[in-house]
């Protein structure tokens, strides 16, 4: 008797914007295959009685590869199982959602997208970035900061991106800062523009660091920032506002040597 696989978006972190037919079907799960993204305020409520399968990817290290991932959701949902593939944020947003999908559907097993709230939108918003406003941006560009290092060229084309007059917003682009803010500014994009990065989404340590394109590689090194973050390139950056109070407890605020927004 074959079970069924739900490919599940746990949103930007903690259980307040996890949708409710996420929360159905982990309750309900026999098996769940967790990424790290999630958070432990999510992963703390897992139920007891499910099988829990650890798929975390840490900096390039993975606790299991993407073919044994696939082939355990499989395995187990033949066996009749009700599988949860639980990820961070969207499934289908560089969440290689859309590779898991083609597997199952391969082997012929009945398959449910649960529709997460993307970091790319919440993250920012949580913290008073708007990512279009009529003032400053009229488009967004949402573009993964780590390709697949087998394709051998960029698919990204980085000329339009810095040319460009809207929003940027990177994901997985801590570790190619450098590489990433050095292009953009070779290839015209104002030194001057402002950057936000938000690490850790929406939990309780989450950090923000401000600073203008040219010396953000260095504020983030100085700083010691970390994945999970999103980063946001653009003018909407000036609309966050430092002196806001706190939207979640126990919030670190970083900003450089940028001074107020009006100086960004």
């Amino acid at each position: 008797m074959t079970g069924k696989i739900y490919l599940v978006g746990s949103g930007p972190g903690g259980t307040g914007l996890l949708t409710r037919r996420a929360r159905e079907v982990i309750n309900r799960a026999d098996v769940i295959l967790f990424d790290q993204l999630p958070g432990e305020e999510i992963l703390s409520t897992l139920p007891g009685k499910a099988e829990k399968i650890d798929c975390g990817k840490f900096g390039g290290k993975h606790t299991l590869e993407q073919d044994e991932i696939e082939s355990l959701m499989i395995d187990r949902a033949k066996k009749g199982k009700i599988v949860v593939r639980l990820k961070g944020g969207d499934p289908f947003l560089f969440g290689r959602g859309g590779e898991e999908l083609e597997s199952v559907r391969v082997a012929g097993i009945p398959v449910e997208m649960v529709p997460g709230i993307s970091s790319a939108l919440a993250v920012p918003a949580s913290v008073g970035i708007p990512l279009t406003h009529r003032k400053y941006a009229s488009q967004v560009t949402i573009i993964t900061g780590h390709e697949d290092p087998t394709k051998g060229e960029s698919a990204l084309d980085w000329q339009l991106l810095a040319k460009g007059r809207g929003t940027i917003v990177i994901l997985m682009g801590v570790g190619n800062l450098p590489a990433i803010t050095g292009i953009l500014v070779r290839n015209g994009r104002d030194p001057q523009t402002p950057v936000a990065i938000i690490e850790r989404g929406l939990r309780p340590d989450r950090r923000v660091t401000v600073a203008p394109l040219g010396m953000i590689a260095e504020v983030a090194q100085d700083k010691r920032v970390r994945a999970p973050a999103v980063i946001i390139i653009g003018d909407v950056v000036r609309l966050y506002d430092q002196r806001a109070p706190d939207l979640i407890p126990g919030e670190q605020r970083d900003h450089g040597n940028v001074g107020t927004d009006s100086e960004i």
